[in-house]
């Protein structure tokens, strides 16, 4: 009897006193008119700021058109043991309008596109020198499928930079749209 009695007092204060209203705002992440995703309170978020800036962490919070982030700092720290261990040193906090989202996510494998397209592009440019100092110096040691090749490294090295790696950017493509589903005005 005392049990039920407990149970039924609480469940009244509870009523009574009642809680604070919970955003439920969200943002939904389409392609043209289809809805593709959507980011809630509590999700992970990866995605390119103005600065672009690649940014992955927590959604705190979603109200009145702005995401409000945590991002965790994970690094390896050695133990008494001599052992590494992961462990969160510390957090950053972040507050972002969902319209100075630039692109969402990373197409792809986490692969270093861009340090291999620059590599590609300055190995090409560092051949096609050596090739013109041949050129000049020996024209009879010079080869031109060489010079060929590296223009070709650095074409391709070029498009990797320009095509790869920006995630799904949004635009005419890809739009944000952000759903107010409560009013967070304090009355």
């Amino acid at each position: 009897m005392k049990l039920k009695l407990l149970i039924f007092s609480l469940f009244i204060a509870q009523c009574i006193l009642g809680q604070p209203p919970q955003s439920a705002d969200f943002i939904l992440f389409k392609k043209h008119s289809q809805t593709i995703g959507s980011y809630h309170k509590g999700d992970n978020i990866a995605f390119t700021n103005p600065d672009k800036a690649y940014i992955e962490a927590l959604i705190t919070d979603i109200k009145n058109d702005s995401l409000f982030l945590r991002q965790f700092i994970i690094q390896q720290i050695p133990t008494n043991l001599g052992v590494y261990i992961l462990d969160t040193v510390g957090s950053y906090r972040y507050v972002y309008h969902y319209n100075q989202i630039k692109a969402i996510g990373r197409t792809g494998p986490k692969f270093n596109l861009s340090g291999s397209a620059a590599s590609l592009v300055g190995g090409g440019a560092l051949l096609a020198l050596a090739s013109g100092v041949v050129y000049l110096a020996d024209r009879e040691k010079f080869s031109p499928p060489l010079l060929i090749g590296s223009l070709g490294f650095m074409g391709v090295g070029f498009l990797m930079a320009k095509v790869g790696g920006k995630g799904m950017i949004i635009g005419k493509k890809y739009k944000l749209v952000y759903v107010q589903v409560a009013n967070n005005k304090n009355l």
